[in-house]
């Protein structure tokens, strides 16, 4: 109770308004198939000083159904983009992310430095200052990383070019602040100030990732024996926060350091428990960044400029569409690729409101200049899950051969491969030899475009997202085939499926016996390590090839492939051990 005798305090009340947001807002978004995204704004845009706020004064019960204390939700709201970035960097790896380096620091930098080149050229000639002009060009050139990457799948095309993007800015905000800062008027330090942070935020990286890899497995080991979910959460949200603060300290941007945590983490046995258990967390605190972008929106001020605002909202929608669209032509992308990626790109983002802040401390901008720029971006964000939906549409319908409605016939049971790429063909080509119906999905259009051409039963869509598999009649499906090379997405649609389909044969491609056991632990019906097989044929061949006799090569392979059944079986928590066959050989009863 607080001490002045009402019964709830600023933090009671703002914490009841938003968990109540949360609890009404998800569950009938949901119902509606509508992002949630859109549900969160829209509760800003109500429950903030601008909206029911106003009315407190007059109406007091209204209280307690407001934000009394916007200001004190900030921190809950960085703390939500810091878990995204973490969660992200638990789905990546550091060799997938060494093989994006190209796309990251080439498409990435053009990305960045195309769009804001052309905002700044177009404020410059309407008026504003150059100096001006390039703080708001290069903050209306970001995008939201928070939106963008919760809306798409880094699986596709899509996700993938907007993964890159997004990561090359997040990596050149602090850059840009300091460059802001040496352009202010009154700055006292110039590039010398950049060149010392970027060369401690290279230590403090180095020094994170080296003894990460020390410290981690550990850690989470130790977490583990205790069989405790709540030190398990604790270690998790204690390595995030550590890692954040310390890039933070160093003058890099506190995401940086969420998203080195997340790929250390990938890194380790424990990623899928780690990614599991700290989603409810990542959700919630994600709301309540876009509660607070909801708040933002004042409506006395978009009354009073509502053209003005318009015009400049679809302005940069359209300028930033266009130029990242042909910048992903030019790079080889398909035209529905590099339009839905675009549109997808084209809102103003988070940290623009950060880059926006900075420029005015600077005196490049008036604050009153702020403030519209503040709106726009508000209002760009709120539109983002639309304008995702609209690329999404247009991008099929400038393929082409991807209609929606095109789908197979739900009611013949059959098998459905998940992934369309060399292994999910193969399996589609052996199914149809042996006249077994089936249907593939994958989400990369070129994959589906290819294969519809060739005559395969092939689909668009997601697995991983929605109810993709639903449609294609999962519950009366003769098997699921999972072919993607993505550990961390194959382990939870692994987990999904088995949780709706408890009978449902589920054969998954994995990528070495430690995986296939996660897999098993995940509910697979058979997990088959691509490793394993390419290894025992390969060593079949080099001792036959040496002039080792047939039988003894034969039996030397059993013995190898059941002590990785013996392992499989205990590492997987299996009652059997699991069948392990080789193309070439026949396996011996055990």
């Amino acid at each position: 109770m607080a001490a002045n005798g009402e019964l709830y305090s600023p933090l009671v009340s703002d914490a009841l308004v938003i968990l109540g947001a949360a609890g009404a807002v998800i569950p009938i978004f949901a119902r509606f198939r509508i992002t949630p995204v859109i549900g969160f704004i829209l509760v800003g845009l109500l429950v903030g000083p601008a909206g029911l706020g106003r009315l407190v004064p007059s109406q007091p019960w209204l209280y307690h159904f407001t934000i009394s204390d916007p200001a004190g939700l900030d921190l809950f709201a960085e703390f939500g983009i810091i878990l995204l970035l973490f969660s992200i960097g638990l789905e990546l790896s550091f060799g997938r992310l060494w093989q994006m380096r190209r796309q990251v620091f080439g498409l990435g930098s053009l990305e960045l430095l195309g769009i804001g080149a052309a905002i700044t050229g177009v404020l410059a000639l309407v008026g504003h200052s150059l100096g001006g002009a390039l703080a708001l060009g290069l903050a209306l050139a970001l995008s939201s990383t928070a939106l963008v990457l919760k809306i798409t799948s880094t699986a596709t095309p899509v996700g993938r070019a907007a993964l890159a993007m997004l990561l090359f800015e997040d990596i050149a905000l602090v850059p840009i602040i300091f460059l802001l800062g040496a352009m202010g008027p009154n700055a006292e330090s110039g590039f010398s100030a950049i060149a010392g942070t970027i060369g401690l935020g290279f230590a403090v990286v180095a020094a994170l990732l080296v003894g990460g890899r020390f410290v981690l497995p550990p850690l989470f080991a130790q977490a583990a024996r205790t069989k405790s979910p709540e030190l398990f959460l604790a270690a998790s949200l204690l390595v995030v926060i550590l890692a954040s603060l310390a890039t933070a300290a160093a003058g890099l941007s506190p995401i940086v350091g969420a998203l080195i945590a997340g790929l250390l983490i990938a890194e380790t046995e424990y990623h899928v428990e780690v990614e599991h258990i700290t989603e409810p967390f990542k959700g919630l605190a994600l709301g309540v960044f876009l509660i607070t972008v909801g708040m933002s929106i004042d409506f006395a001020v978009v009354a009073q400029n509502i053209v003005a605002i318009l015009v400049a909202t679809v302005g940069v929608i359209a300028l930033k569409a266009v130029v990242t669209g042909l910048m992903l032509r030019v790079m080889g992308a398909r035209r529905g690729t590099a339009m839905e990626t675009g549109i997808l790109m084209s809102s103003p983002s988070e940290t623009t409101l950060i880059v926006l802040t900075a420029a005015t401390a600077a005196q490049l901008i008036t604050p009153n200049t702020e403030q519209f720029w503040q709106i726009v971006t508000a209002l760009g964000l709120t539109i983002t899950p639309l304008l995702a939906l609209a690329g999404r549409s247009l991008g099929r319908k400038l393929d082409g051969a991807l209609p929606s409605a095109a789908l197979p016939d739900e009611q013949v049971p059959r098998a459905i491969i998940v992934g369309f790429g060399r292994v999910g063909r193969l399996v589609a080509d052996m199914l149809q030899a042996h006249g077994k119906p089936y249907v593939a999905v994958d989400s990369d259009t070129d994959l589906v475009t290819d294969g519809k051409h060739q005559g395969y039963a092939v689909t668009f869509g997601d697995a991983a997202r929605g109810s993709a598999l639903d449609r294609l009649g999962a519950d009366k499906a003769t098997a699921v085939i999972l072919t993607m090379d993505e550990p961390v997405a194959t382990q939870r649609l692994v987990r999904k499926l088995r949780g709706e389909y408890p009978e449902l044969p589920i054969i998954v491609r994995a990528r070495d016996t430690t995986h296939a056991a996660e897999l098993y632990r995940a509910g697979a019906s058979q997990a088959v390590p691509e490793t394993l097989e390419s290894s025992l044929q390969l060593s079949e061949a080099v001792l036959v090839d040496l002039g080792v006799p047939m039988g003894p090569v034969i039996a030397s392979i059993h013995e190898k492939r059941d002590e990785l059944r013996i392992k499989l079986m205990e590492e997987g928590g299996l009652k059997e051990k699991p069948s392990l066959r080789s193309s070439s050989l026949r396996e011996r009863p055990a």
